[in-house]
């Protein structure tokens, strides 16, 4: 992959020496330096991280992990801290000690900022990869269904799935260039909103409706919006008659409220 990124030497935090903060914070986080920066969609960054600890570290795809958006270089455990914002792994290679983010760009958050000002050389630190919406092994296909928030973990667990085994899915984004590089991309629908708001999605909603699915259900993965994963499970539910224990959900964000995965 092309590194498009700032170099080491643009970075204003390599090489800080260590210090008490420092070494209270490798308690409770992974650390690693930032190897390479890439805009690989309209709206999103590729970062890599890489680092001699993160060959500790498994992965399960669908995973995330919980990064501390602070300033790594300021004086405090609090500061150094931040706030801490949930993304899913796109990469993750133990061997080499590389992991890859695929963070939004959008708005003026913490997570968003941070995304945006990333450079080769940062020093970044994160707990994880944890968490439980993973891809089920046992399936005679699986469903995938969410918007921009939720690709990175749906395209990790689309990148799993073995070639003999089919996968069905839709994929909304604003526009065309807002699309990620997913794998099995043309086994997918890829519904446009446009400006239309991205909660409560009636869009991607009727373009899984319009899936040609096998009569049996799969698995499926519903992920993004909270309010608009409720309208696809009612409609598996109710419309397609799958059981509620063959649906996985992540529910990302919805307005107003704070604090969600």
């Amino acid at each position: 992959m092309t590194n498009t990124g700032k170099s080491a030497s643009d970075s204003v935090a390599v090489h800080r020496s260590r210090d008490l903060s420092d070494l209270l914070l490798d308690q409770f986080f992974t650390t690693g330096l930032i190897s390479e920066t890439e805009r690989i969609a309209a709206r999103a960054h590729r970062i890599r991280i890489a680092g001699q600890t993160l060959r500790q570290s498994d992965w399960l795809r669908g995973q995330h992990v919980r990064v501390a958006t602070g300033d790594s270089a300021a004086d405090g455990v609090l500061a150094r801290v931040g706030d801490l914002r949930t993304y899913s792994v796109w990469h993750f290679d133990r061997e080499s000690g590389e992991l890859d983010l695929c963070v939004l760009d959008h708005g003026d958050g913490p997570g968003a900022r941070w995304g945006r000002n990333a450079v080769v050389g940062q020093r970044v630190r994160f707990r994880g990869p944890e968490g439980s919406f993973t891809l089920r092994a046992a399936a005679p296909y699986h469903l995938f269904a969410g918007e921009e928030t939720a690709s990175v973990a749906l395209g990790a667990m689309l990148g799993a799935v073995p070639a003999e085994v089919a996968v069905y899915g839709a994929i909304e984004t604003a526009t065309a260039e807002d699309r990620l590089p997913l794998p099995r991309a043309a086994e997918l629908a890829h519904p446009l909103r446009g400006t239309a708001s991205a909660a409560r999605s009636e869009i991607l909603v009727d373009a899984v409706r319009e899936l040609e699915l096998p009569h049996t259900p799969g698995n499926a993965y519903l992920a993004g919006e909270a309010r608009t994963i409720q309208m696809l499970v009612k409609h598996l539910v109710q419309e397609r008659h799958w059981p509620r224990r063959a649906i996985h959900t992540k529910p990302f964000w919805t307005p107003g409220r704070r604090g969600m995965d």
